[in-house]
């Protein structure tokens, strides 16, 4: 695969969490599709789609393909994951638990995971406004619900027009490896993003510049002192080969209004102006 995606191991974290696993395989000329199909596993089933060449703006394919996806779902609720995202073994019973609280609340639409995002190598997050804290990542399956903007929220159609979904907060963790690829594959990845967010942007792969992603666009990282989910362990193994060339020293400098903002969120735990693409409710489960 060309972009260095943890789609194996995002799919092995996901499938003890689900009675069905539907995956988007847009179609393309790697080996995508042929890496899913070696998984083996009965509840995989592959939708395979073709990419709107006319959805180039503000990453709305993202959303158009995530739906296609959707409309495929049966269950009650549905967990969602993106191909750089993974959830770790040790969360598979708190994510069954807080949904069968979930489900019992009917004001409860929605669950809201944690983020880790992995920068430059898998020692490092980032730390900061730089980097969004939680997403909506499980949420109940009323034929509704639709992926939003650029795929990273949901919203639901209703009576009085698309509203946000009502969330609950979990301690669910997502690790997000988006930011962890061979410099190379950063950059070609990166560049390729701009033909979906820009309209007259129109960039082939074979056009693209053998260059390596410089790996200081963080403006904070900190280490990281956890463990990382198993399905990750080889993987993380064979990017030591690059892993190790990265240097936490290299970043850019923060900008005064951002080094005030988290300096106020590290002393109080508020985010100020922070974008939130859900409802928040408040429920001790």
């Amino acid at each position: 695969m060309v972009f260095g995606y943890p789609i194996v191991e995002s799919i092995n974290s996901l499938l003890p969490l689900c009675d069905e696993l539907i995956v988007a395989v847009g179609k393309s000329d790697d080996n995508t599709t042929e890496v899913i199909n070696n998984i083996q596993n009965s509840k995989i089933k592959i939708i395979e789609t073709e990419w709107d060449p006319n959805l180039k703006k503000d990453g709305l394919i993202y959303s158009q393909q995530t739906n296609l996806a959707l409309q495929h779902c049966k269950g009650d609720w549905c967990i969602y994951l993106q191909a750089d995202e993974v959830f770790h073994e040790n969360d598979q019973k708190m994510t069954f638990d807080k949904i069968e609280f979930a489900n019992s609340n009917k004001e409860i639409d929605a669950l809201l995971f944690k983020y880790l995002h992995f920068y430059g190598s898998y020692d490092y997050v980032g730390v900061g406004r730089q980097w969004y804290r939680r997403e909506i990542r499980a949420f109940r399956n009323t034929g509704k619900v639709i992926s939003w903007g650029d795929a990273q929220g949901f919203r639901k159609k209703t009576d009085k027009g698309i509203q946000l979904l009502t969330a609950l907060q979990t301690d669910i963790r997502v690790y997000h490896y988006g930011w962890v690829r061979p410099p190379k594959a950063q950059y070609k990845k990166i560049r390729n993003s701009h033909n979906y967010y820009k309209e007259h942007v129109n960039l082939s792969l074979n056009e693209l510049e053998e260059l390596d992603f410089g790996y200081s666009s963080a403006y904070e990282l900190t280490p990281f002192q956890g463990n990382h989910p198993t399905y990750m362990k080889e993987k993380i193994e064979r990017d030591k080969i690059w892993t190790v060339n990265f240097d936490p020293k290299k970043l850019k400098p923060k900008p005064f209004l951002v080094k005030l903002c988290d300096n106020i969120e590290k002393k109080t735990g508020y985010r100020i102006g922070e974008f939130k693409d859900f409802k928040e409710v408040k429920i001790k489960s």
